[in-house]
């Protein structure tokens, strides 16, 4: 089997475990869970995986090409390095929170979305010859790997991240809600700074100011949105100095927060649309 052949299989493979883990659901498992042996795994398989990266990425770079018996061993690895970061991530329980769960899924799923998108640059590049995109593929991988250090280690540290997340997001859309409001008191076009639609025209047909009601709406909304963001700053701020998470109910609780907050956030950065 040719090389290229053997990379098309080993993408289909990567593509079947990505599959994989974007649907499935970790088990609660016969074992109890020790947090220390799961962080020290994951932290290994990520290594192990940027370690593959590296070689599979080395192997293309330049002839002559590896012979298809090496071809094989790297796509083997490859594959082993991969489904040992899905197993260990079918390691973490539902019970240690769904938000601390979303947050290794998402890091998982960026690994394997990295490790595809090299092995697919290599396969769309000539064989034995480094590209840019290449490189900048191999160093993507790289970066998804690194993240395993900063991923928050229990559920109530992931919440604090998810929170300061949707807080900024909030923020964001206070500090634009601002600019339109100085816009419209200094009657200049609040939105001036939308590019121009090509079908609906002249930047999406909107009216170039703002009518009388909408100014008057406009006080509202920002009123609405200054206290979302003092609330979610207060909400940050009590989680930080009081949350815990060891029971299932201090879990459970810190994962309601997370879902209120992040219904707030998406409405927010979506204002314009309303």
């Amino acid at each position: 089997m040719e090389a290229r052949e053997l990379l098309q299989e080993l993408c289909g493979s990567l593509r079947a475990v990505l599959a994989r883990v974007r649907e499935g659901e970790p088990g609660e498992g016969r074992e109890p869970f020790e947090p220390p042996r799961f962080w020290d795994a994951l932290g290994q398989a990520f290594k192990e995986t940027s370690q593959e990266a590296t070689k599979l990425s080395l192997a293309f770079s330049r002839p002559p090409l590896p012979s298809a018996e090496n071809c094989r061993k790297l796509s083997e690895d490859v594959q082993n390095a991969i489904l040992a970061v899905a197993t260990v991530y079918y390691w973490l329980p539902k019970g240690q929170g769904t938000t601390l769960r979303k947050m290794v899924r998402d890091a998982t799923t960026e690994v394997l979305e990295g490790m595809i998108q090299l092995t697919e640059t290599i396969l769309i590049s000539p064989l034995g010859s480094s590209s840019q995109e290449q490189l900048i593929s191999t160093g993507g991988v790289w970066e998804a790997c690194e993240q395993v250090s900063s991923l928050p280690r229990d559920n109530q540290a992931a919440v604090v991240s998810a929170l300061s997340a949707f807080l900024g997001v909030v923020k964001d859309a206070v500090e634009e809600m601002e600019n339109c409001s100085q816009a419209l008191v200094e009657e200049q076009d609040p939105y001036s700074d939308i590019i121009e639609d090509e079908e609906l025209g002249f930047r999406g047909n909107r009216d170039t100011y703002w009518s009388e009601a909408d100014r008057k709406l406009l006080g509202s909304c920002m009123g609405l949105m200054k206290a979302s963001k003092a609330c979610l700053k207060k909400v940050l701020s009590v989680v930080k100095a009081y949350g815990k998470a060891d029971s299932p109910e201090q879990i459970a609780q810190l994962d309601d927060l997370a879902d209120i907050a992040n219904e707030i956030s998406p409405r927010l950065l979506n204002w314009p649309q309303y």
